[in-house]
């Protein structure tokens, strides 16, 4: 339990990661909970599984065994459905940010764009081959001399008019914001921060340096209110360059010359909102604390617009500001696997919106395993492709016509279904469901649906079978009870049981649920209704939030209900309130 940057990419089984969730979900025929230890300490967490019986029979029951290496500890325990403990880890520890709109569209990024003319020459690649962008994220290279809230004026001499006309073309710019400061006087930062006392210090009262990309670097004490407050008022600077967005990178806190480790030496002094105490402490909070600094900020600096933020680092509660991603993912099959992992288990901490980098973060992935990396990332939280320096390509064309064609399928996809996601969004932050969840998420009494690890819900409405092997053209899905239908074919399947569905390169099997109603972009760009049959007999639903976009408006849930009236699907609003005021178009019929 030490959030740490491996230094180096991952892959499954690699512990510790960059964040530290000390939160473990127990799933069991008894019911659901979930048991929060509330200690920041460094510590380990050891498990063993139970083992439940036949019927009636007897279980092993299952042990826990939590270390750490100080401080006080405090034990949560939210017992439930599922969906009720998510919602009462949420009300301890803060609803989730909501993001714009633009952030659940196709983002891209790169470490290495280089110059203004490279970030050019991306965008016209995606208008040309007509493939959707929503964002353009800038890395450490676009810095002066790798320098936080600084531009490289030789090749980005006019980033904000870069900025404007992304924007123009419906595409933000995201910028990387490292916390560490180059510790050089004369640096304008740096001499700020000094006057501000802002700086992590010693037990002698010196700032404690480290080695990060600026070089020699201090770091601010994210656990000192007014520190929180000056750096959010550093976000000005990013904002005037025409940033809409922010990616806190090298937080656990990272530094390459390592104190016994490669962070800040434990006996560092922290403020720790007044009542003191060391990074031994403060050290797993730090990016927590960052990541609020930087939230608050952009309230104050543009407060009619949601911020939007993630974070590599964090710890229980991050969601509040935002969200984040799986870091540096080795490439390769076993990465991809890992990404839903990820996902998965960040949404039941808590975070909903998170993603990988689509194609793993170093090496250069084949062309199949890109494309079921890049049909996967369609239907996470955050859609992202990202690579090092040293990497090979990751847009689109780059992999051949023919991957080109099928991942323009799954960009179209996911621009259909932004107004789900949207909805999502909006549930997520009045609820604390993810977006993806497992599929025992609504039948974890179901013990066959358990140890489904390669198969999620995206809300109620989809259930998602990624493909994560190579050379497979068919899989297996264990499916929920209920009938299903190929969203592709409207092929009808029942649950509960396995089935074995198709999954050419040109697509991941993706099902509807019987029933579901969930709100879908229209070809004019305006909000539809799908409504997928229900059974005979039964009645379905779905719910629907119309957003504007951004800001803090409030819009209503909307609740519509399908059911069959004579030989017709009728689909109206919750309570007899009429015609939805949206175009319905009904699937599935020819197989109910």
């Amino acid at each position: 339990l030490w959030n740490t940057d491996p230094g180096r990419t991952f892959v499954p089984g690699d512990d510790p990661l960059y964040i530290t969730m000390p939160v473990q979900m127990v799933v069991a025929d008894a019911g659901t909970h979930l048991v929060f230890h509330d200690t920041s300490w460094d510590g380990t967490v050891a498990l063993r599984e139970g083992e439940e019986g036949a019927g009636s029979g007897h279980d092993r029951a299952g042990t826990s065994e939590l270390r750490v290496d100080g401080g006080p500890l405090r034990c949560w325990m939210m017992v439930g459905t599922p969906a009720r403990v998510l919602h009462a880890w949420a009300a301890l520890t803060g609803a989730p940010a909501l993001p714009p709109a633009w952030a659940l569209g196709h983002h891209h990024a790169r470490w290495g764009f280089g110059s203004e003319q490279e970030v050019r020459r991306i965008v016209a690649g995606y208008q040309e081959h007509d493939l959707p962008l929503d964002a353009v994220h800038l890395d450490i290279d676009h810095y002066d001399e790798h320098q936080v809230f600084t531009v490289d004026k030789e090749h980005f001499p006019k980033l904000p008019v870069l900025a404007e006309e992304l924007r123009r073309d419906g595409i933000r710019l995201v910028s990387i914001v490292d916390p560490a400061v180059k510790a050089e006087p004369g640096n304008a930062l740096y001499d700020d921060g000094t006057a501000e006392d802002a700086f992590v210090q010693d037990s002698a009262g010196r700032p404690v340096e480290g080695v990060v990309w600026p070089g020699e670097s201090v770091y601010p004490d994210f656990t000192r209110a007014r520190v929180r407050e000056w750096w959010g008022g550093l976000y000005e600077e990013r904002l005037a360059q025409g940033f809409a967005g922010f990616w806190h990178d090298m937080n656990e806190p990272t530094s390459f010359t390592a104190f016994g480790e490669n962070t800040l030496p434990r006996s560092a002094r922290h403020d720790l909102d007044g009542r003191g105490g060391d990074h031994r402490e403060a050290h797993n909070v730090y990016a927590l604390c960052m990541a609020r600094a930087g939230y608050e900020g952009l309230r104050r600096l543009a407060p009619q617009e949601r911020p939007f933020l993630f974070s590599r680092s964090g710890w229980a509660g991050m969601q509040r500001y935002g969200g984040t991603w799986s870091g540096d993912v080795a490439t390769g099959w076993p990465g991809l696997r890992a990404s839903l992992s990820l996902v998965m288990g960040l949404g039941l901490c808590g975070v909903p919106y998170s993603g990988p980098d689509v194609g793993g973060f170093d090496g250069s992935p084949s062309p199949e395993l890109y494309l079921r990396w890049f049909q996967l990332g369609a239907y996470l939280p955050l859609f992202r492709t990202h690579a090092s320096l040293r990497a090979g390509r990751r847009e689109p064309w780059e992999f051949g016509d023919e991957v080109l064609a099928h991942a323009r399928g799954a960009l179209v996809e996911r621009r259909r279904l932004l107004p789900y996601f949207m909805t999502l969004a909006h549930l997520a932050r009045r609820t604390g469901a993810p977006y993806a969840r497992p599929v025992w998420w609504g039948a974890p009494e179901d013990r066959a649906l358990r140890d489904c690890e390669d198969v999620f819900l995206l809300g109620d409405c989809l259930l998602v079978a990624p493909v994560l092997d190579p050379g497979a053209d068919r899989r297996a899905v264990q499916l929920p009870r209920g009938r299903w239908y190929d969203t592709v074919t409207e092929e009808a399947y029942e649950g509960p049981g396995q089935v074995l569905l198709d999954a050419p390169l040109s697509r991941i099997p993706v099902l509807a649920r019987a029933g579901a109603v969930l709100p879908v972009r229209g070809a004019d760009g305006g909000l539809e209704l799908e409504a997928w049959a229900p059974e005979h007999g039964r009645a379905g639903g779905g719910l629907v939030v119309a957003d504007a976009g951004d800001g803090w408006d409030e819009p209503e849930v909307e609740r519509y209900v399908t059911r069959w009236k004579k030989r017709r699907v009728v689909v109206q609003r919750e309570g007899g309130r009429g015609e939805p005021p949206y175009p319905v178009r009904v699937r599935g019929l020819a197989r109910s």
